[in-house]
């Protein structure tokens, strides 16, 4: 099935660019002047991908991001004109799980859909009797990527992309810690060190869910180096 995109920008000549882009990448694409046009047809037609500009008439980009986290898991890209750390770090606390500066490469854009979108899946109307054999178990926290879920004694996390990839990389390797870098490297594709807090931020929102939820397990801080994943009584 062809995989749909939102995408929402006040600049005509950017919707264009990225219809045409994204239509001859095989995407069924629709554009819209406004996030809040974008919001009103994700309530009716939920889409796979969404792709926000920040400054638009009506709400920001980075209200309508919220709003679609409050209801959905989707996949969010922001653009941004201006991107300084604050406005990075907003657009990753509210849930965005890709950040980009305008201008940006086509190619950096194309990878980043193409790696969002594989780790999206059709819901799946009734779980199978069996337990499927690729569920990821580490103490009280059961993942199941195929489905894209995670559950803590049976509760639902409701985790963003960005949170759900940061859980499985660290209980896949959960006999180490793992540095910053390698996190970059392997979740956000970063092949060179900046300075950005796109992990930091990201373990902060997976600390609040885990604690919520009364998880026993901990996403500790190997300070100076990165982090590794441990569980209390």
């Amino acid at each position: 099935m062809d995989k749909s995109i939102y995408v929402a920008d006040d600049d005509a000549l950017m919707r264009e660019y990225l219809n045409t882009f994204l239509v001859d990448a095989g995407y069924i694409v629709s554009c819209f002047e406004t996030g809040d046009a974008l919001l009103d047809e994700f309530r009716r037609k939920p889409c796979d991908l969404v792709i926000l500009d920040v400054v638009m008439p009506g709400n920001s980009g980075f209200t309508i991001c919220a709003l679609l986290k409050q209801i959905s898991s989707v996949p969010i890209i922001i653009l941004a004109a201006q991107c300084g750390e604050s406005d990075y770090v907003t657009g990753i606390t509210l849930g965005s799980d890709i950040f980009l500066k305008k201008p940006f490469k086509p190619a950096i854009l194309a990878v980043h859909i193409k790696s969002l979108l594989g780790k999206t899946v059709a819901p799946v109307i009734a779980p199978p009797p069996a337990i499927p054999s690729n569920e990821l178990v580490f103490a009280d926290l059961v993942l199941c990527p195929s489905k894209f879920s995670a559950t803590c004694n049976g509760v639902g996390l409701n985790l963003t992309h960005s949170e759900f990839n940061l859980l499985t990389y660290l209980i896949e390797h959960q006999n180490r810690a793992v540095s910053r870098d390698e996190l970059l490297r392997e979740l956000w594709g970063y092949d060179k060190i900046v300075e950005t807090r796109a992990t930091d931020d990201t373990v902060k929102r997976l600390r609040k869910k885990l604690i919520t939820v009364n998880s026993k397990v901990t996403v500790s801080t190997v300070w100076g180096f990165g982090f590794r994943l441990d569980v209390g009584e």
